[in-house]
């Protein structure tokens, strides 16, 4: 599947709701500046301090404040909250929209790279500048390689309500143009079979202690190491050779038995990825109440 086929980008998330308490905010310190505050005796100053309602919006938009001249403290609670409230919004929704953004891993996929309950910093950045909400990118740094591990908006192609909005998090194990196949758990890219090396059998801890027995092997795809889990007794779904698609990239768990990726619902769409997992900042897996601060830091 690709993009032609994928559900719209757009979808309700942290970054729209902070968009529109922000917009809301604004549109209650306009109406006041231009309905009420003339009107309020309190508010009049001398005529040679006095500047124009358009300046007063000019500036309350450039330094999210009004000027020291102007006191709000006689305005409704509403007014105060929302000049209060304004830069903090602001800040936040360009931090999360630019920048970087927190996001929490969900089930046991990403194992033993990622565990559930980890929190993960993804930078918004790194592969260029994108517009919050959109997704649109308008500055083009570089691209997504190879065993990059990346956070996107699910495709939705079959437009489940269920999935509808939901992010991933996979490994990108091929780019545009690369022909890959995955036979008996063997990568093959371009023709080359991926190779990796035995590490003994995992031992799973509080939501991953299923795992516990599975094979704990280290794969190498460009020279980057990368720690994958492999069913001890069969296989884990196989793939045909394919090529990706231009604009497309093909992304599987580490979990390679137990994860929802490229193998089973297509290819992930350029436009659609939100950026690169960079390291766990917190680590608490609520389906057992525990909290282990040695997860804390960057990936191996």
């Amino acid at each position: 599947m690709t993009i032609e086929y994928a559900e719209s980008f757009f979808a309700w998330d942290v970054l729209s709701w902070l968009f529109l308490a922000m917009l809301l905010a604004i549109v209650i310190v306009l109406i006041d500046l231009l309905f009420f505050s003339k009107k309020n005796p309190e508010s009049e100053i001398k005529v040679t301090e006095e500047r124009s309602t358009f300046s007063k919006i000019c500036y309350f938009l450039i330094f999210l404040k009004f000027s020291k001249s102007e006191k709000y403290r006689h305005r409704p609670k509403v007014v105060q909250w929302s000049i209060e409230l304004f830069p903090v919004l602001l800040l936040v929704l360009v931090f999360r929209g630019f920048i970087f953004e927190p996001f929490r891993v969900p089930s046991n996929s990403m194992m033993p790279t990622l565990l559930t309950g980890d929190f993960i910093l993804v930078n918004k950045f790194n592969y260029g500048l994108r517009l919050p909400l959109l997704n649109s990118k308008i500055i083009d740094f570089s691209d997504p390689e190879r065993g990059d591990i990346i956070v996107f908006r699910y495709p939705n192609y079959e437009h489940s309500a269920g999935y509808s909005g939901v992010d991933f998090i996979k490994r990108v194990v091929a780019l545009p143009g690369d022909t890959i196949s995955y036979e008996k758990d063997k990568l093959t890219v371009n023709g080359e079979t991926i190779d990796y090396r035995k590490i003994g059998d995992y031992q799973g801890v509080d939501s991953g202690k299923a795992m516990s027995g599975y094979r704990h092997v280290r794969e190498i795809i460009d020279q980057a190491n990368h720690d994958i889990l492999l069913h001890p007794l069969g296989h884990s779904r196989e793939l045909s050779k394919t090529t990706v698609p231009e604009g497309h990239y093909f992304v599987m768990g580490d979990n390679r038995s137990h994860s929802s990726d490229s193998r089973f619902w297509g290819y992930v769409p350029e436009d659609y990825i939100l950026g690169r997992a960079i390291g766990i900042w917190m680590h608490w897996d609520w389906n057992h109440n525990t909290m282990q601060f040695s997860r804390i830091g960057g990936f191996d």
